[in-house]
């Protein structure tokens, strides 16, 4: 028998999935001037499916083992950052807001990261499943900032060209 709250989350972690998911890439994207290092956009994909996955495999498992206030916080912590991670794609791609996108990530990565440590002390399992989730948010928002530093308007400069 199916646990309902496997369910539930896979069903939370594809309704996150689908709201970023309306927000694609673009010409507007590939105008952008990028690091050498960005990853070919044929990855993004895979390591997200694997990622959400992961997520909602971690929140049931957290949910399972654990109880009380930490359970608790441990789930708001969960869809918080289920809604930070959503609201990403639409700041990006949709509203073409580098730099809210990148604010947006600085508190994604924090969610994330409290989310993970509160699932470690619920149930070890769970905060490993988290750890691949921090390292790409770290990486996304190193890639994110590095965009949005090659794309930023420049201020104007009043004055001597050569201070």
């Amino acid at each position: 028998m199916i646990d309902p709250a496997a369910v539930i989350a896979f069903v939370l972690v594809a309704a996150a999935a689908a709201s970023g998911a309306r927000f694609r890439p673009g010409a507007w994207y590939e105008s952008l001037a990028k690091p050498p290092w960005t990853p070919p956009g044929r990855v993004f994909g895979p390591v997200w499916m694997l990622l959400y996955a992961a997520m909602a495999v971690a929140a049931w498992w957290a949910w399972r083992h654990g109880r009380g206030p930490l359970l608790t916080a441990g789930m708001a912590l969960w869809l918080s950052q289920l809604a930070a991670n959503a609201a990403w794609s639409w700041l990006f791609f949709g509203r073409r807001r580098i730099g809210a996108a990148l604010a947006d990530l600085g508190l994604l990565l924090g969610l994330v990261s409290a989310t993970t440590i509160v699932f470690f002390r619920i149930a070890p399992l769970a905060g490993w499943l988290m750890v691949p989730y921090v390292a790409w948010s770290a990486f996304a928002g190193a890639l994110n900032r590095s965009i949005w530093q090659r794309n930023r308007p420049q201020p104007f400069r009043s004055g001597n060209s050569y201070q």
